[in-house]
């Protein structure tokens, strides 16, 4: 089972997007975005509005992002 976190980081790598580059796509700092892919106690949740900009950016639905199982 892969984490939101794990799984944000290998879509982003497979679309060719750098940390950097989400973080100026969403408007955010980039310190914000690498809290969304960290594992451990620097992890942060993204806000829904940002959850579908994130998802948009990187083609990829919100089901698969989000669910564990799959």
């Amino acid at each position: 089972m892969k984490s939101f976190a794990i799984k944000l980081k290998e879509e982003r790598i497979y679309n060719n997007f750098t940390q950097k580059k989400i973080a100026e796509l969403l408007n955010i700092p980039l310190r914000a975005y690498q809290n969304y892919e960290a594992v451990g106690k620097n992890h942060r949740e993204p806000s829904q509005d940002l959850l579908v900009k994130i998802a948009k950016i990187l083609d990829a639905s919100l089901d698969y992002l989000l669910n564990e199982e799959l």
